[in-house]
């Protein structure tokens, strides 16, 4: 089987990097670059392809998809108020003009 052959996924690994790869999208990374992240996380969680048989396998680990969310807070509340401050009103001000 070449390198990056996905049939060896179940449909419940596929849909899951799915997921990830459209959270990675959504936040501005690549395509490419996503996908990538999609199906290592994936295989981190799951540890690579489902083989067939009872009791065959073992336990699913998800922190990987916990991490991200720790990690979300603490560069920010390393910086001080008023640069927080400056860079929030600049991000509301893309938000408007991409509504608009």
């Amino acid at each position: 089987m070449p390198r990056g052959d996905k049939r060896s996924y179940i449909d419940k690994q596929k849909r899951q990097a799915e997921h990830i790869e459209e959270g990675y999208e959504s936040r501005g990374v690549p395509d490419t670059e996503a996908e990538r992240r999609a199906w290592a996380t994936v295989n981190k969680e799951i540890h690579g392809g489902k083989k067939s048989g009872s009791g065959r396998g073992t336990e699913a680990d998800t922190s990987p998809s916990r991490k991200g969310g720790r990690l979300g807070g603490k560069a920010p509340a390393s910086r001080p108020a008023d640069e927080r401050t400056r860079s929030a009103k600049k991000a509301a001000q893309t938000r408007k003009r991409r509504a608009a």
